[in-house]
């Protein structure tokens, strides 16, 4: 049997830290769930005992359409760029 090259080995151990990020995925289009419609509450037959609902998410109804994001605006899910303010650079006091 022949050994593994280390090229071989380097591009296996690294794998795992690519993860997902090599798949692409574009929040522009719409997602799968966004026609999904809302179905009526639970009906319980006769005779039988409606379950606790105390702790159920309720999910309010939306007021306005959603608003459509431009091609050049991130994903929501996407971390925003963050870079430092430029330092503030006091205005010179004029003497009298």
């Amino acid at each position: 049997m022949k050994a593994a090259t280390p090229l071989a080995l380097l591009l296996l151990g690294s794998l795992p830290l690519v993860g997902c990020s090599w798949v692409a995925v574009d929040c522009h289009k719409p997602a799968a769930y966004s026609e999904a419609e809302s179905i009526p509450p639970l009906v319980i037959p006769a005779g039988l005992d409606a379950p606790d609902t105390k702790a159920a998410l309720k999910v309010p109804d939306l007021a306005q359409p959603e608003r459509v994001r431009g091609p050049n605006e991130p994903c929501l899910d996407a971390p925003p760029r963050y870079t430092a303010p430029a330092p503030r650079v006091p205005k010179p006091i004029p003497q009298a």
